[in-house]
């Protein structure tokens, strides 16, 4: 006759420690999703400040700038759809710059030569700067890029895209700005 009673498993250690690493990972992920999620900036709230030095040694602070529209682009030379919408919005500094509105572009992940090389085919000519830290991307919860944000001449935020964007939509969110 023969036992056909079963022995208790044995407990794998290393696959208890392998199950414990699996949702830890999870965890981490699931809790950065919601912040991201929960944490975004949106329309109607105050644009946060930020401190960017351009590459032409000029200091450019949000603070300093209210009375003001100002467009924020953070943009990157290794960005396709960067180059994409990089004629767009140099067009439409050119229609607004002599009208209370300023462009600032956000350089993020580059180096100085690449992005220098960037705004040069591109004949960008509103400020533009290295987002050293990451600190102002950081500040604005960027996901990618491109990202551009509008703050109105409170510093409340007027316009918010995390895709490219195209003149007609920057000037269909500046006109009514400057029409106040």
């Amino acid at each position: 006759m023969t036992d056909t009673t079963t022995a208790p498993a044995r407990v794998r250690w290393w696959q208890l420690f392998i199950w414990l690493g699996v949702f830890a990972v999870l965890g981490v992920v699931a809790w950065q999703l919601v912040r991201s999620r929960a944490g975004s900036l949106h329309v109607g709230q105050a644009a946060p400040d930020f401190t960017l030095t351009a590459f032409d040694g000029q200091t450019y602070h949000l603070a300093d700038l209210r009375g003001k529209v100002v467009v924020v682009n953070f943009w990157a030379s290794w960005c396709q759809p960067c180059r994409a919408e990089a004629p767009d919005l140099e067009n439409t500094w050119r229609h607004y710059r002599d009208r209370g509105v300023l462009f600032v572009g956000v350089g993020y992940a580059d180096t100085d030569t690449e992005a220098l090389a960037y705004l040069k085919g591109f004949g960008i000519s509103y400020p533009n700067g290295p987002d050293l830290g990451t600190r102002i991307s950081q500040a604005y919860r960027i996901t990618g890029v491109p990202e551009t944000y509008i703050v109105d001449q409170s510093g409340r935020l007027a316009f918010a895209k995390q895709l490219p964007t195209t003149q007609a939509e920057l000037m269909a969110a500046i006109d009514p700005l400057l029409n106040k």
